[in-house]
């Protein structure tokens, strides 16, 4: 029996199992990491989060997909899997720096229980490829948050609301070639947008932390050193401001809500 203790935790409704492998040991294979995030015969997740130490000891987030892809970035994740290091006395600082494949990434534990984490500069494209839903397009902003996002901008909340997420949008062929997320937005008052997102790998999720920085840098108003964006998710609301440096900080909740076995066996 190959047995795998984890926990589940979510961040605005984005969810993940999580699980600790310090010495690198633990290889899941691609469809046991489906087999995990399937909501009927597994655990049920948006991913999987593996909490590894590299060479210099520090932690490091093994982000894969729902479809067991591997993934640079996950904001939300990130949240998560700071709340889950303090739970397991992995970490005690209020400021914990952890690795990820977009590069190191800093959490602030907040008193209101929040946890606020830098997410590095957004890196906007000039080029505007067009997205497309069935016959419907919409131009579209490539903005790099350590993995790739286009947003594009729809006339309004009924819109936003009647969009069929279940499949990718299409996007220009070559343009992405690892995939791409794609973030649907309508804007409703300065400082303040809606958002709904397709994350590769994944499908629509109830939020996607670098989706929602992605969102309030292209289009949310958010610029270096101006007050923090509020971007409403199906899951709620998480906040981003960028700082004068142009590092984007997303600040959102992080709840563990679970803890168990996995039967690698069974569920694969």
């Amino acid at each position: 029996m190959r047995e795998l203790p984890f926990v589940k935790g979510h961040g605005a409704r984005n969810d993940f199992v999580l699980f600790t492998d310090p010495e690198n040991r633990v290889e899941l294979s691609d469809a046991e990491v489906a087999a995990i995030c399937d909501r009927r015969a597994g655990i049920g997740a948006d991913g999987v989060l593996r909490a590894v130490r590299d060479a210099d000891g520090q932690w490091f987030m093994d982000y894969r997909n729902a479809d067991g892809s591997l993934a640079e970035m996950c904001g939300n994740g990130l949240r998560v899997f700071l709340r889950y290091l303090a739970s397991e006395g992995l970490v005690h600082d209020e400021r914990v720096t952890v690795g990820t494949r977009a590069g190191e990434r800093t959490g602030t534990f907040l008193p209101d229980g929040r946890i606020a984490v830098t997410m590095g500069a957004v890196r906007i494209d000039p080029d505007r490829p067009e997205v497309t839903i069935g016959d419907r397009c919409w131009p579209g902003i490539p903005a790099d948050v350590g993995n790739p996002h286009v947003v594009s901008v729809v006339a309004d909340q009924a819109e936003l609301d009647a969009l069929d997420l279940c499949a990718a949008p299409g996007v220009p062929d070559g343009r992405f070639p690892h995939g791409v997320n794609v973030e649907f937005v309508a804007l409703l008052e300065p400082g303040h947008v809606r958002m709904r997102v397709h994350e590769r790998g994944s499908g629509e999720t109830w939020a996607c932390g670098t989706g929602v920085v992605a969102v309030a840098v292209s289009v949310g108003g958010a610029v270096p050193g101006g007050d923090p964006v509020r971007v409403t998710t199906p899951g709620g609301d998480l906040a981003v401001h960028v700082q004068p440096d142009g590092e984007a900080v997303l600040t959102g909740p992080a709840v563990l809500v679970a803890r168990g076995v996995i039967d690698l066996e069974v569920i694969g």
